[in-house]
């Protein structure tokens, strides 16, 4: 299949763009400013199987170039289908502004109005999007999205402005909008027609305060090695939008050892829903641990030395003990039960590298830690 892309460098299309290219026996052809005169279109058109067409003006410097830049535009690159003679799909990305009364809304009904009036000349299958808000990586600041501007300006303290922290917005995910657009060649969607619009099934809808206040606390969260619930699939999107948008010497965020003559102990991650990451390294001959939970259990990844792990049931010094002999060069996780004291020995010539998961992030005010000699 040859693909067409219009407005390619854009947010949308580079990111439909860069996903047709890891298709298989897909071949992407795209169009952008430099080259989408009518003769550009005409070459477009003899060779393209399908065309996305997500060129368009939103932000323009005169408002004439909503019509030139939108309905216009559109109006080419389907005069130059049409005299193909073939019966080229077409999806158009509009905007749920279509529907109101300004420039911008006026120039995407028109453009909209166009894709219709070729699909009716020509038989050719279209599929009209109204979009809502879109928000994720390679979008623009100032220019795509509230949600591009207040992730760049916070990841670098920079001011933002939310004029009603009440009104709500509906956002759409950039991944979520290409997975529908790519459903759309696949057959596997139902074509529009006049009246008839299509949108993204995963829409969002949120109040600008609670928007610009997720992000504020990704900022915060990051030195404390935090994570949001990933079980959300608004704030896993928000969040990964978020990291996309940090400087580029901001990627990296120090770590805390507690090192102490046996070794050291450091958190990696802690997450509210899904526990903490740390690593453990333990010096030769040095046993760590000694000490059952009530109902906090742990993963124990073994990823360099060599080792035991040894537990019991806590309070029942004559219950058998467990031992599991653990190595970098044999990778297992062994499950730490509640209820069972535990500890670790490195049983080798150099240190212990052990990686350690815990269902719950540690809190010093409920430690849920006893000791107790295996």
């Amino acid at each position: 299949m040859k693909y067409l892309v219009t407005g390619a460098a854009g947010f949308a299309g580079r990111n439909l763009a860069m996903t047709l290219k890891t298709l298989p026996d897909a071949e992407t052809m795209e169009c952008d400013i430099g080259n989408n005169s009518a003769a550009d279109l005409a070459a477009f058109a003899e060779r393209a199987g399908f065309v996305f067409h997500l060129a368009g003006v939103n932000r323009p410097k005169d408002p004439s170039e909503f019509e030139t830049g939108n309905s216009g535009f559109t109006r080419s690159l389907l005069d130059a289908l049409a005299k193909t003679g073939r019966k080229i799909p077409v999806l158009m990305s509009s905007s749920v502004q279509a529907a109101l009364d300004n420039p911008y809304g006026r120039s995407k009904r028109a453009a909209e109005d166009e894709v219709f009036a070729y699909s009716a000349a020509t038989g050719s299958p279209v599929y009209v999007f109204r979009l809502p808000n879109v928000f994720g990586k390679w979008s623009r600041p100032s220019y795509n999205s509230a949600v591009a501007t207040w992730c760049h300006n916070i990841a670098r303290g920079l001011p933002i402005e939310v004029r009603d922290p009440a009104a709500t917005i509906t956002l759409v995910h950039i991944d979520d909008v290409v997975s529908a657009f790519l459903a759309c060649a696949r057959g596997e969607t139902e074509p529009s027609s006049p009246g008839k619009f299509l949108s993204v099934e995963q829409a969002f809808t949120r109040t600008l305060g609670e928007v610009s206040g997720a992000i504020r606390s990704f900022r915060d969260a990051r030195p404390a090695l935090s994570v949001p619930d990933q079980s959300d699939p608004f704030l896993k999107r928000l969040y990964s939008t978020y990291l996309s948008f940090l400087p580029e010497d901001g990627f990296s965020s120090p770590l805390a050892p507690h090192c102490d003559a046996r070794g050291s102990f450091t958190e990696l991650l802690r997450t509210p829903d899904r526990g903490q990451v740390s690593v453990n390294i333990a010096h030769p001959g040095v046993t760590k641990g000694n000490h059952w939970h009530h109902l906090k259990h742990e993963k124990f990844i073994v990823v360099s030395g060599e080792g035991a792990i040894r537990f019991r049931k806590a309070g029942d010094p004559s219950a058998p003990v467990i031992e599991y002999r653990v190595s970098g060069a044999r990778p297992e996780s062994v499950d730490i039960p509640p209820g069972y004291t535990h500890n670790i020995e490195n049983t080798g010539t150099e240190d212990l590298v052990t990686v350690m998961w815990a269902n719950e992030p540690f809190d010093p005010a409920k430690p849920d830690t006893w000791p107790e000699k295996v």
